[in-house]
């Protein structure tokens, strides 16, 4: 059963908007960004495969292309979850790669605002190790929305951000130039933190959410302070009250901050998101987990800003 109707629900770009397919896991409500979805697909015949984590079901074939499939009932609840004939695979495309995942079935897509999309407290989140990044009001019900770059991280660790490609690098001078960092997820915000301090930027600020950056924006400008306090923005898209997009048409529309270099960094980086992201007047895309190319182009984009002021403070 491939995706229906996808051409037709494509997003207006920078309009908050996200659409969140919902499906079954034991009677509960889950969610998953559609963007991320490549198709549902009526469960197959799986190959094992030795030595993988516990929830790595195997591998399947369809249509000439090797996919893992990871049982993600077992993977939220740590126990065997009996297999039925009518369960589905969410096959999804993100950070570059395929994955498909069990799920009981799918009950819709509903289009919402990710103002609707709250962070989850952290009594329920679980901190770093939690795997819901948000919860969602969709109509009636509350759908938790799962962080499934947080997942396959801890299934396959390699296919997520590796601080040896920054250690790669060689030693590199300290830079304190202020870099601002949207980032939704505790891990991922962690990671980023750590490969970007080690790489030499020691000035770092971080926010959960592109709303909360923005907000500490206007309070720069009001106190007239902005050059001091920002000299480059690392955005993720997906995150609860303002999305990556969005948070970049603010930015890039505003007399204020257009100046400041934003560089989208998430993954979901396909040709139609990099042409959302040029719309929005990013100056840079990358998918994760690219960090030394990330660090290759803070180190390209500050020069640039720098250049740019000594020029302009010239004439």
């Amino acid at each position: 059963m491939a995706q229906e109707g996808r051409s037709g629900i494509l997003l207006e770009t920078g309009t908050n908007e996200i659409e969140i397919m919902e499906f079954t896991i034991d009677g509960n409500l889950y969610g998953i960004n559609v963007a991320k979805v490549r198709e549902i697909m009526m469960s197959a015949e799986v190959k094992p495969m030795p030595h993988t984590h516990p929830a790595v079901e195997g591998i399947f074939k369809p249509r000439d292309t090797v996919i893992t499939v990871v049982d993600l009932p077992k993977y939220l609840t740590g126990k065997e979850h009996p297999h039925q004939e009518k369960d589905l695979f969410i096959v999804t495309n993100f950070n570059q790669m395929h994955v498909a995942f069990r799920v009981d079935s799918v009950v819709g897509i509903s289009r919402i605002s990710w103002t609707d999309i709250q962070k989850p407290d952290s009594t329920i989140s679980g901190g770093e190790d939690g795997v819901a990044t948000g919860i969602a009001q969709c109509g009636d019900d509350l759908v938790s929305i799962l962080d499934f770059e947080r997942i396959v991280a801890e299934i396959a660790p390699e296919t997520s951000i590796q601080i040896s490609e920054v250690e790669a690098m060689g030693k590199r001078q300290r830079n304190t130039s202020p870099v601002w960092v949207a980032e939704d997820s505790v891990l991922l915000t962690r990671m980023i933190r750590e490969s970007l301090e080690k790489a030499g930027y020691t000035n770092l600020r971080t926010f959960p959410n592109g709303a909360e950056l923005w907000d500490a924006l206007e309070k720069c400008a009001e106190e007239g302070n902005v050059d001091d306090q920002v000299a480059i923005i690392i955005t993720d898209l997906e995150m609860p009250q303002m999305d990556g997009h969005r948070l970049t048409k603010l930015i890039k529309s505003s007399k204020e901050f257009k100046q400041i270099p934003v560089v989208i960094f998430s993954s979901l980086i396909t040709e139609e998101m990099r042409r959302k992201g040029r719309e929005v007047g990013a100056d840079e895309q990358l998918s994760k987990p690219e960090i030394a190319h990330l660090i290759g182009i803070l180190d390209e984009l500050l020069s640039r800003s720098r250049a740019k002021r000594k020029g302009g403070a010239d004439q």
